[in-house]
């Protein structure tokens, strides 16, 4: 059964709502996302562009700003290496276009998931150089790769490091060092020297912030030049900042909320014809597009060709100047993710059955070996399989050379910090606290597991899924303006979830199936106010009715013949729901007890 936890955190609600126009329970709401003073307030709901932290601001910023515009006025040849993510993909993107705008001899690689693995590797490093590559620029990678760094600079190559993972580092008694690579600069406001006023930003966003100084340094220097162009590219780079932000679940908080509020509305209209293609095979209005969208339907599409094909396609897609050669591009990912789910189906339920005929369940961290399995399926299954066991999971599958897998976490358990702790048994890992990524050797994974499930402190009340609750509000409360005011609070994401309320005392008085197949739920319910109103659930209607047999003495069958009394308490959210030029206020009904 799951936690509720109703948040009590304290405020002038009346003051707040006062000086931000609104009802006090939107001020309470913003005071529930960890926003402490009402400056803060304003600028969660009122934030600009102009309110986001300056470039200039990142540790090495200068560094890279510099290397760049020294490589092009020498002429050297740019190479950017990305990562085949939509992260990575978008960063590359980015700088890949950024740089040519300002004149650079620029091309990319991203990594191929099976054959090169995530990040730099000697394989690029040695074609970079081949290539007759000045300057190596990295963007969402680069930080843990030292090694590759030294060679590149053997071979007569820069490098210039932007990324924003956690930078990897040695225990010297309790003290943590760093071990930074030795690069022309190094940008990832996960430094610990980096005063940066926020670090949660993703590696799209540091390379929209290098693009930013760039234009702003190249303006400098060239007052009498027309940079409409580069204004305009900053605009559309705006927009796969978002995207990035999005797709890599950053928290939706400070510069992040600011970055996607504004990019959605920019995608909205955007020029780029592989979005539009993109959108357009998906069946998405682009005035309509939302976070989900980009984070469950576009973002997936675009992961899809780096998980069972080669990232570069995604690229191209984006690089497309031909409406026709976009569509045609978007049809392929579009359909390498439809294969991709059919191939997470089957992994699951492998998994599952691993974990059941091995006795896993008792582990308090799962680490599942599933050697067929698509090693690019790893951190989708692992995902799935922390969802349905509440545990950290880790999913390995047999690659090329050795074992590799990806791991997901659940609040409370570092998992990059877990696998720095057993890191001599393995041969490469990063990632950070909620998702990590990892390979070792094959006769490692039974020690492995064991050391993972003895270092770990959680206690079985950390497992029980917390839902965790805005506010005690009746629905009888409810109107459309605080509805409304309720949908300024979008982008819903990490960090700023769609906001959740009890309903105490609530009577469901029918019960209907609904969808396609019937599995969904439509319910009438009365209110301790009298009130009657329409709940909608998504969840599974049979588990709902079974829940209601166990709860109340087979109460499902009258509430499928609807003259049911059937009392209890309900986490809902609150919307509006349009349908043919109507509007009603939407009750969507989330968890029950």
């Amino acid at each position: 059964m799951e936690k509720w936890f109703v948040y009590a955190k304290k405020a002038d609600f009346q003051a707040w709502a006062k000086e931000l126009g609104v009802d006090p329970l939107i001020a309470r709401l913003i005071r529930n996302r960890d926003i402490t003073d009402l400056a803060e307030a304003k600028k969660f709901l009122f934030g600009r562009l102009e309110d986001c932290h300056s470039p200039w601001k990142l540790l090495d910023m200068d560094k890279a700003v510099a290397g760049v515009l020294a490589a092009i006025e020498s002429g050297k040849r740019i190479r950017v290496i990305g990562d085949y993510d939509v992260d990575g993909i978008c960063s590359s993107y980015i700088l890949t276009k950024g740089f040519s705008l300002l004149g650079a001899e620029v091309s990319t690689a991203i990594p191929h998931r099976i054959h090169d693995g995530y990040g730099l590797n000697e394989h690029l490093i040695r074609e970079a150089a081949e290539d007759g590559i000045g300057l190596v620029v990295t963007c969402d990678n680069g930080i843990s790769a030292a090694q590759q760094i030294d060679l590149a600079y053997e071979l007569g190559m820069e490098v210039i490091v932007t990324d924003h993972h956690e930078v990897p580092f040695t225990l010297e008694g309790e003290e943590r060092r760093e071990l930074l690579p030795k690069a022309l600069a190094v940008v990832d406001p996960k430094r610990a020297e980096d005063t940066y006023p926020f670090s949660g930003i993703c590696g799209g966003v540091v390379a929209y912030k290098l693009m930013q100084a760039l234009t702003e340094k190249w303006g400098e220097l060239h007052p009498n030049a027309d940079n409409e162009v580069l204004c305009e590219g900053m605009e559309e780079f705006l927009e796969f900042a978002a995207f990035a932000t999005i797709c890599d679940i950053m928290e939706l908080k400070d510069e992040n909320r600011i970055l996607v509020k504004e990019g959605l509305k920019r995608l909205r209209n955007s020029r780029n014809l592989g979005l539009h293609a993109l959108m357009e095979v998906n069946g998405i209005d682009p005035a309509s597009l939302s976070a989900y969208h980009m984070g469950f339907v576009l973002g997936p599409c675009m992961n899809a060709t780096g998980r069972l094909d080669t990232a570069t396609r995604a690229l191209e897609l984006l690089s497309s100047k031909d409406k026709v050669n976009a569509v045609t591009i978007a049809r392929d990912l579009k359909e390498l993710n439809d294969s991709r789910k059919n191939l997470t189906l089957e992994g699951i339920e492998l998994a599952v059955k691993a974990i059941a005929d091995q006795g896993l369940y008792a582990d308090k961290i799962l680490v599942v070996f599933l050697p067929e399995v698509h090693e690019s399926l790893a951190g989708i299954i692992a995902g799935r399989l922390r969802e349905q066991y509440g545990h950290p999971a880790i999913l390995l599958t047999r690659g090329e050379e050795g074992v590799k897998g990806s791991g997901r976490s659940i609040e409370g358990y570092d998992m990059y910090a877990a696998l720095n702790q057993v890191g001599e048994l393995l041969t490469k890992y990063g990632g950070h606290k909620m998702a990590a990524g990892l390979s070792l050797k094959e006769e490692n994974i039974a020690i492995f597991r064991q050391k993972l499930n003895e270092n770990c402190k959680l206690s079985e009340e950390d497992f029980v899924p917390t839902v965790h609750i805005d506010a005690e509000m009746p629905m009888d409360y409810a109107t459309m303006e605080l509805a409304r005011q309720i949908d300024a609070l979008e982008p819903y994401g990490v960090g700023n979830p769609k906001p959740l309320f009890v309903q105490r005392d609530l009577i469901l008085t029918s019960c209907k199936r609904m969808g396609k197949e019937g599995k969904f739920g439509r319910m009438q319910a009365i209110t301790p106010g009298g009130k009657r109103i329409t709940l909608v659930y998504f969840g599974s209607v049979d588990d709902f009715l079974c829940d209601m047999d166990e709860m109340h003495d087979n109460a499902a069958e009258p509430l499928l013949r609807g003259n049911a009394q059937v009392k209890v308490n309900c986490v809902y959210q609150l919307g509006i729901n349009s349908y043919q030029g109507k509007e009603e206020l939407q009750y969507l009904l989330k968890s029950y007890k």
